[in-house]
């Protein structure tokens, strides 16, 4: 897309929207800050020299998903940590014209934004085009498509992780009821597919939760969405202990924690995000708080935390050793290589001895 159009669509945001753009890229710039691998370096023995050094990526392509909901706080997500990285060719692909989306890419100086989606615009990205430059990884969520396209491609393009429909699983045995099911309510309406799960010690709150749930249903604008989500993906559970609900939590391994209790954090194993206590509602950090929306979803958070700017860069190892520190290693190296039946790797070290 032309800058033009991009500046004109900025032109056309209204001034509370871009002061919110502002507020949240600031803190989504100082979260990223922290994230970033530091280059280090060591001296484990004497005359052996180590060292990681931290380079960026030299170009990333962000989906930003522009449906039902246009999502252009995932543009702030998933460019300003690339930009904190240090990477220089910072691309962006949404599937339809939006102000939100456009205007926000130019608020945030996104030097490439392009008019495209679904699985061609992740496999335009992954190859590249003759007006698409390739990228080294792909971020940012999409429908099932783009997370069927990014689960083909990963090997021939770096992707962040394949992302499934939303959750959250909250813990909590007293608090609000209204705060609770709006909680709740915030995740369902996503998509009929999203999920939404409480875990409370206290039946009296279970049941003033799920009262509530009815009652703001009644006039939420995306009930057609949130109505199915609740049926269908969502539960009020009443559990024994609140050690039984961090264990369940755990197997679970849920895209949101909400723990209003925060003497549970210890406990917490598996989880993409956790937002501790009533007033961390889980809408915070979709926008504005500063961690990364961009979460690993069905378990993923198993194996992995949230989108962050280390994703951007590559951790590279470097080694110096003097010839003493060679010296000292060589039966080491050399009775490793032969157990190997790889002769040459030992000759390459003897021949320094010489």
């Amino acid at each position: 897309m032309p800058q033009q159009q991009l500046q004109a669509a900025a032109k056309r945001l209204r001034p509370e929207f871009r002061r919110a753009v502002r507020t949240s890229a600031a803190n989504v710039s100082a979260y990223a800050r922290l994230q970033l691998p530091q280059s280090r370096k060591s001296e484990p023995a004497p005359g052996l020299r180590l060292s990681q050094i931290v380079r960026p990526l030299e170009s990333v392509g962000a989906y930003i998903p522009a449906g039902r909901y246009p999502l252009p706080s995932t543009v702030i997500m998933t460019v300003v940590p690339a930009r904190v990285a240090g990477v220089e060719n910072i691309m962006l692909a949404t599937p339809r014209a939006v102000d939100e989306i456009f205007g926000t890419a130019a608020l945030l100086k996104v030097p490439r934004v392009f008019e495209m989606g679904g699985a061609q615009a992740i496999a335009a990205f992954a190859y590249g085009t003759r007006t698409v430059p390739k990228a080294d990884r792909i971020v940012g969520p999409g429908n099932i498509y783009v997370a069927a396209a990014k689960r083909l491609l990963a090997g021939v393009v770096g992707i962040d992780f394949v992302a499934g429909p939303t959750e959250i699983l909250i813990i909590a045995s007293d608090g609000k009821p209204r705060w609770l099911a709006a909680d709740m309510l915030a995740q369902a309406e996503h998509d009929t597919d999203a999920s939404a799960i409480l875990l409370t010690r206290s039946r009296s709150l279970a049941q003033a939760v799920a009262e509530e749930i009815e009652a703001q249903l009644a006039d939420l604008p995306t009930a057609a969405a949130a109505r199915v989500a609740i049926d269908r993906n969502s539960a009020i559970l009443v559990v024994r202990s609140d050690e039984e609900a961090i264990e369940l939590a755990n197997r679970f391994a849920p895209e949101h924690l909400s723990l209003h209790d925060t003497s549970l954090l210890p406990g917490v194993r598996h989880a993409g995000g956790v937002f501790l206590g009533p007033f961390s509602p889980e809408a915070a950090g979709d926008y504005a708080s500063g961690p990364n929306h961009v979460l690993p979803t069905s378990g993923a958070a198993r194996l992995r935390g949230g989108l962050s700017a280390a994703d951007f860069v590559k951790v590279i190892s470097v080694q110096q050793l003097s010839p003493t520190a060679l010296a000292r290693l060589t039966p080491a190296i050399t009775t490793l290589a032969r157990a190997e039946g790889l002769e040459a790797h030992a000759r390459s070290v003897e021949v320094r001895r010489g």
